[in-house]
């Protein structure tokens, strides 16, 4: 059975909109190789529709783009992607499919076909998931930055605190501190 690891940009304090990190080469090269390590993404529709709305076309070479950014973005178009939602049932971007199950049961099931692990990147879909326990690794990617605003993780809230066990924490050279933590159980 996979992983489930929630990877996702971080504010200093704890704003998870993706316009407030630093977007730069090593940024992407952080985000592309956590990616080649999963074997599926997994979102829910927002961040799909976000994602569908311009990576598809800087894959297609439609937008130009830097190397690292133009190969994150073929890498994420053939990479299997997974959207839960219950107000859209077509995902017509390469190799995407829609989870329709209950959510318990089609992420479980997820994670048990993909024994690479399953690179989740949806805020709200994370407190969700991680109130199903489902979650087993977090990889923040926290940005030397206060926006002072939402939306933030978690603020649907949790029934109870999470214990975390830090596996790594890496510098980046823009100033993101690269958090592993693993769930205690």
């Amino acid at each position: 059975m996979g992983r489930l690891t929630l990877s996702i940009n971080v504010t200093l304090d704890g704003c998870v909109d993706h316009e407030e990190g630093i977007a730069d080469d090593e940024t992407h090269a952080f985000f592309t190789r956590l990616m080649d390590e999963s074997g599926a993404m997994l979102w829910g529709r927002i961040t799909y529709e976000m994602m569908e709305s311009y990576w598809p076309a800087v894959a297609r070479g439609d937008v130009e783009a830097p190397p690292a950014i133009r190969e994150w973005a073929v890498k994420l178009d053939a990479k299997p992607k997974y959207v839960v939602s219950s107000t859209r049932t077509d995902f017509p971007w390469t190799n995407s499919h829609h989870i329709a199950d209950d959510l318990r049961t089609g992420v479980q099931r997820l994670k048990d076909a993909t024994p690479a692990g399953v690179l989740l990147g949806s805020g709200k879909l994370a407190t969700e998931l991680d109130r199903l326990d489902l979650i087993d690794e977090y990889k923040f990617l926290v940005h030397p930055r206060i926006a002072g605003h939402g939306p933030t993780l978690y603020q649907g809230r949790l029934p109870s605190a999470r214990r975390l066990e830090l596996v790594s924490a890496k510098p980046l050279r823009n100033g993101a501190v690269a958090m592993h933590y693993r769930r205690e159980r």
